[in-house]
């Protein structure tokens, strides 16, 4: 029986803890790298990262992702193992039907098409949205629990040129409640008027049933359950489904909220076991391996894999993958970063879902709450 995410978090760290035994290895979260870390529960990998591990052939995003803590140090703790972010499936039917085009031309002046622009995918969810039809323009992440609605809402925020804090200092005030962040917040909060009803706690399993039900023309949801969406099994639009990366903010950014894991050996484990740990990370981050596990359906991280024409050509989704992998960023990866991130998921779901307060005071009531977990942290500096 599988161990839900979310407890399987409080799991691994229960052991840690205890400096138990059970794992030689863990695949765990990005945002786990900080605790990992600094509370002495991974090996450091750094001295054989680049040489032994295969380290130089991977996108540049997602060593920062998966890999380095403290961000910019260049000290590394996990192998980037599983390669994931947010992107979109749409309807190509909808969008290539000639009446549909020509009355979309006629109300906003564009083409429907792809949206380039977040803009652009709003006016599409809007144009789509009819609900005497049972049919939306959009499914985005909402969920309270876990970290869903603040992964749905950094692929905007990140987009929009703005930030959770200063990666050095820690700080948040004045740079996560800023106006242009504000005005992200805002857009987010737009989508959701383009959703079905019922979606206040959606995440990627929701995101998938409104989409292979017919409800919707877009979907936000992680590459790693895109799969399902391009199997006619799965899904009855499954040829007329196509896939693509988030669009550019108002000054051209493009960002996707990053998902996925790193691979990381444990501290307590045996001499011997960590040895043979790293003997199997070494074969795992081999060019040869990599590209083994792409053609069978993996999520590498391995860029000249990433940008091969037969990697990109092997499946519906991974040409948006591979730009989406270019340009990942992520939440904190602080040891403090589960109180971070309750916060976040509270303050976010308030506004985007009950309409609670504004955008900028929401942004303001998590910057004061977050830096005051720094500062309690002894990680906030002046």
């Amino acid at each position: 029986m599988q161990e839900p995410w979310p407890s399987f978090g409080n799991r691994v760290f229960a052991e840690f803890a205890a400096k138990g035994q059970s794992y030689d290895m863990v695949v765990g979260d990005s945002q786990w790298l900080g605790q990992g870390a600094t509370q002495g529960h991974y090996v450091e990998m750094t001295d054989i990262f680049d040489s032994e591990l295969n380290g130089k052939a991977l996108a540049p995003a997602t060593v920062a992702a998966y890999a380095e803590y403290p961000k910019g140090d260049a000290k590394y703790w996990a192998y980037p193992l599983e390669g994931d972010a947010c992107g979109w499936a749409y309807r190509k039917d909808l969008f290539e039907n000639p009446t549909e085009m020509a009355n979309f031309k006629a109300k906003y002046g564009t083409d429907l098409a792809v949206p380039k622009t977040w803009e652009e995918l709003r006016n599409i969810a809007e144009f789509f949205t009819r609900p005497d039809s049972n049919l939306y323009g959009l499914s985005i992440y909402t969920q309270k629990e876990g970290d869903a609605i603040t992964m749905g809402f950094q692929n905007v925020m990140f987009s929009w040129g703005a930030d959770w804090g200063d990666p050095t200092s820690y700080k948040t005030e004045g740079v996560l409640n800023t106006s242009n962040n504000a005005e992200a917040l805002d857009f987010y909060r737009s989508l959701y008027q383009f959703v079905p009803p019922g979606s206040s706690n959606d995440f990627w399993q929701e995101g998938v049933n409104k989409y292979t039900s017919g409800q919707v023309a877009m979907s936000m949801n992680y590459f790693a359950f895109f799969p399902g969406l391009a199997n006619s099994a799965t899904n009855p639009f499954a040829d007329q489904t196509g896939f693509f990366s988030n669009p550019a903010g108002p000054d051209g950014a493009s960002y996707a909220a990053l998902g996925g894991q790193g691979i990381s050996i444990i501290k307590y484990a045996t001499p011997e076991r960590q040895q043979a740990s790293l003997d199997f990370i070494k074969w795992l981050a081999s060019d040869a391996t990599q590209q083994k596990w792409a053609e069978l359906g993996g999520y590498t991280c391995n860029q000249n894999i990433l940008n091969s024409e037969a990697f990109l050509d092997n499946t519906p989704y991974n040409r948006a993958f591979s730009e989406s992998m270019q340009k990942v960023k992520d939440f904190w990866a602080v040891p403090v970063y589960g109180e971070l991130l309750t916060v976040a998921q509270a303050d976010l779901h308030k506004f985007i879902i009950n309409g609670e307060g504004t955008a900028q005071s929401t942004l303001d009531s998590i910057s004061k709450q977050h830096d005051d977990i720094f500062k309690k942290a002894d990680l906030l500096k002046s």
